[in-house]
């Protein structure tokens, strides 16, 4: 009644799968800022953890439960009868769990293109629902025997019943969020967030191409017989040659656009073929992948910037362009490369049409339900945190976790509020009075004083423009970890308060000789003062001389940048 060989095939396949949540954290994290890595790692992580059993309750039965055109059935706990649609020689089980990863795959998807501003508790609420609705009802179209099986639309492993669901749903959310503070200027021009570790990125990439060979090669649900022994090599080669081909396509297409080959965007390039070619990789030949593998480049270096500078919707890690963008589209050209039946190979449009209703349908479903679904939230409890929370990190605020990286030092981005309003030279209520400094400069002009503030990390930005607008234009920043005499404030590892807290701070360190000491140091207080612990501090120094190596000036001759 089972196979061995089969049943060891599919459960090696879901644990490949499984692995492939690590490779979103990984990417994900490295794309974004590292005050929100915490913040990911558990929304991956959240994903499967509730996708799982709100999959075996409601999930699997609406997607296999029944033959209906639309819906399957509604079978909690998988209890009914699933011979008929059980593949030859594997167990409930082993097909359960199997389909499980797959739903949790799709889910997963959504987290990068909202991440840095999303609620913690919003996320998990939108998880479930796609697993437990908007996931099974499409996919039982597609895979449960839906309508459109029947019309005959072909995707073996899952680039619109899986990543173009994800890549949807994740427009939408960022669509109903908005972008992050600093990503827009008051012109609308996009500006550049860096994610913190292109090596996470990078390990994320090669985790999930890794993967991918369960996740299409396993689609066979099969590990018995020549055909499918056959075909399962094609597959792992197709997959391969198309995530290779496309990886070479966005290097070049960067290369020339961006006169550097821009390595974020070629390992998005990686996931595109992959997504791409997820589809048809049954049916398509080592060319025809390598064609999808040139187009998916195209598709997601274009389609991303097109997302991003026109349609102005913050995404992240570009998961739209990767997998709704490619999803869409390398179903579609199954079309076109399917041997056989595939236009190209003299099969006619019939197969190419089924692919585009397909496509539209999905997407119209998905479209519809998702945006119900964050209306409700956004209109309940709420879908973006606050600014201060956004600017802090989703790390501190959601989690309480001060740094995902312990002891090591964190990365400051100037972008952080980028949006905040102009600094305005006015007094800050509760403020603590200005001391009289005595380095206050002679009227010659020549007295040169050394400035270092310690402060918060999310308040360089506004001390930036606040030093800049009272004349000073010159300043060093160094990342550094410390904290005061109230050594930190509390925090908890497993429950244990922490005896000294080491906090992320920035030091701007400031010579000034024509712009009086009093406004620098009164302006600093102002913008810094929130009236909580660990608001910083000022230190005032006397400098004997300053050499500028390129010109040899000396004093205040040195300091071009204050006139």
């Amino acid at each position: 009644m089972y196979s061995s060989v089969n049943i060891i095939w599919v459960l090696v396949a879901t644990a490949l799968v499984f692995f492939m949540q690590a490779g979103f954290a990984m990417v994900e994290t490295g794309f974004t800022r590292a005050k929100n890595a915490g913040n990911i790692i558990m929304k991956n992580l959240m994903d499967f953890s509730l996708g799982t059993p709100i999959y075996w309750l409601l999930g699997f039965g609406i997607m296999f439960g029944g033959s209906g055109a639309l819906i399957g059935g509604f079978d909690p706990m998988v209890k009914g009868d699933y011979s008929s649609i059980l593949p030859s020689g594997v167990t409930l089980m082993a097909f359960l769990i199997f389909q499980t990863v797959f739903c949790a795959t799709a889910a997963t998807i959504v987290s990068g293109a909202m991440a840095e501003r999303t609620k913690f508790s919003s996320y998990c609420i939108y998880s479930m629902v796609i697993s437990a609705i908007i996931y099974p009802v499409s996919g039982h179209w597609i895979w449960g025997g839906g309508w459109l099986a029947d019309l005959g639309f072909h995707d073996f492993a899952g680039s619109t019943a899986v990543h173009m669901v994800g890549g949807v749903a994740a427009f939408i959310g960022a669509k109903f969020l908005g972008p992050r503070i600093g990503k827009y200027d008051k012109n609308g021009k996009s500006k550049a967030i860096p994610g913190h570790s292109l090596t996470l990125g990078a390990l994320g990439v090669f985790i999930l191409w890794f993967c991918w060979f369960g996740f299409n090669g396993g689609s066979t649900v099969s590990a018995t017989g020549d055909d499918v022994l056959t075909s399962m090599g094609n597959i792992f080669v197709t997959t391969n040659m198309a995530a290779a081909v496309a990886t070479v396509t966005v290097m070049c297409i960067t290369w020339i656009r961006y006169k550097k080959p821009d390595v974020s965007m070629t390992l998005n390039g990686s996931l595109a073929g992959l997504v791409a070619i997820t589809a048809g990789c049954d049916l398509v030949t080592p060319f025809g992948a390598a064609i999808i593998g040139i187009i998916a480049g195209f598709v997601v270096v274009f389609g991303i910037e097109f997302i991003d500078k026109v349609l102005k919707v913050d995404d992240p890690v570009g998961a739209v362009g990767v997998h709704g963008l490619c999803g869409a589209t390398g179903t579609i050209l199954v079309g076109l490369f399917a041997q056989e039946s595939g236009l190209f190979y003299g099969g006619g449009t019939k197969l190419l049409l089924t692919q585009i209703i397909g496509v539209i349908s999905v997407m119209a479903w998905v479209a519809v339900t998702i945006s119900i679904t964050f209306l409700i939230i956004k209109h309940t409890i709420g879908l973006r945190v606050s600014k201060e929370e956004e600017i802090m990190g989703l790390d501190i605020k959601e989690h309480g976790l001060v740094s995902a990286y312990a002891d090591f030092m964190p990365t400051v981005d100037s972008s952080d509020i980028g949006n905040s309003a102009p600094f305005v030279a006015t007094t800050v209520e509760k403020a603590i009075p200005v001391s009289k400094v005595g380095y206050t400069p002679n009227t010659d002009g020549h007295k040169l004083t050394k400035i270092v503030i310690i402060a918060k990390q999310s308040k360089f930005e506004v001390l930036k423009e606040a030093m800049n607008t009272i004349g000073v234009t010159g300043m060093t920043v160094t990342n550094v970890l410390g904290c005061g005499m109230q050594k930190g404030s509390t925090e908890y590892y497993r429950g244990v308060p922490l005896e000294m807290n080491l906090l992320p701070k920035v030091k701007v360190e400031i010579v000034v000789c024509k712009v009086p000491v009093d406004t620098v140091i009164e302006t600093a207080k102002k913008v810094l003062y929130t009236g909580s612990i660990g608001d910083g501090k000022i230190f005032v120094y006397d400098v004997e001389n300053v050499v500028k190596v390129r010109t040899g000036e000396e004093g205040c001759d040195a300091l071009q940048d204050e006139e």
